[in-house]
């Protein structure tokens, strides 16, 4: 007799249940919560209520007597003369500051790229201007180095026999404009130097050995590997200097044509007490910051995929 024995059959195990893609997803991201809706609060609920206002006439000293007007501010801000000549001012002073920061950065940048004894204190020197609080710099700018007294450009042009004008009635746009440039240039060279140190040096040496020269090089390859970082640069300084209100407060009070669109808007909130039109100024002055701020996301973007491919 023979015993049979039956097949070994065995049960499948299931696998742990795991929880459905959606929410570990929300699992990932609870702890960003807080910080999102802290950010929230205070930086989109007041864009909200200044956008509300700013579609009213509303002036502080008669609170009772505010209207809703629609686009009227609006209109008001792009047809007044004073505020007209406010935006242009705004668009010149960045225009300008931004193109002589990013010179400079260049050149300065071009030099820290080489080696030579001392490279790091100057390095240290040369970013100092960018670390000093805005405000700081503006009077620096106006008691040190303005002051028709005893400042020391008029020091030195006393020195040297030249004239001693008072440079903040004289040139008082340009006045502020060199105080936002000696600001600015330390930033865009520290942008403009990290683009110098990634070029790809094999290429440089192989263009050296094909015979071209310092400036051939500087044309040929090195422009162009800044490109992005020239892009990002005036990008960066534009969505900052527009806002810029430090500088155009100290050293000229918005005086002798020098106001600029935030500081019409200080003066509008503050002075005039007109809530609804500051409030369009307000809204003009950031949807120009988002677009530019848009644009230079797309440069950031694309910095980091060439990064990665380089990679």
């Amino acid at each position: 007799m023979t015993a049979t024995t039956a097949p070994l059959t065995r049960t499948p195990v299931r696998a742990a249940r795991r929880p459905p893609a959606r929410l570990r997803a929300w699992a990932t991201r609870a702890p960003l919560l807080p910080a999102l809706v802290f950010l929230i609060a205070v930086t989109q609920l007041p864009f909200v209520a200044t956008l509300v206002i700013s579609f009213f006439d509303w002036n502080a000293l008669y609170p009772k007597a505010r209207r809703f007007t629609g686009l009227d501010n609006y209109r008001q801000v792009l047809t007044d003369a004073d505020l007209r000549h406010s935006v242009w001012t705004t668009v010149l002073l960045t225009a300008a500051v931004v193109l002589a920061s990013l010179v400079l950065g260049l050149l300065l940048a071009l030099l820290l790229d080489r080696r030579f004894r001392g490279r790091g204190i100057v390095r240290t020197l040369l970013i100092a201007p960018f670390l000093v609080v805005p405000v700081a710099a503006a009077l620096l700018w106006k008691h040190v180095l303005y002051n028709p007294e005893y400042g020391l450009l008029n020091g030195l042009s006393h020195y040297v026999g030249g004239p001693q004008p008072d440079w903040i009635s004289r040139t008082p746009l340009l006045a502020v404009e060199v105080s936002l440039v000696w600001q600015w240039t330390p930033f865009m060279m520290l942008i403009l130097l990290a683009g110098l140190q990634s070029r790809d040096q094999q290429q440089i040496e192989a263009a050296r050995v094909d015979g071209a020269g310092d400036w051939q090089i500087f044309v040929h390859l090195t422009l162009p590997h800044l490109r992005r970082y020239l892009e990002l640069g005036a990008l960066l300084g534009s969505i900052y200097i527009v806002q810029n209100f430090d500088a155009v407060f100290t050293i000229t009070s918005g005086g002798l044509g020098t106001a600029n669109l935030p500081y019409t808007v200080y003066q509008s909130f503050y002075q005039a007490h007109e809530n609804g039109l500051a409030s369009a100024a307000g809204v003009l002055v950031v949807i120009g910051s988002l677009v530019l701020a848009t644009f230079a996301l797309r440069v950031v973007s694309s910095l980091f995929r060439e990064e990665v491919s380089r990679a």
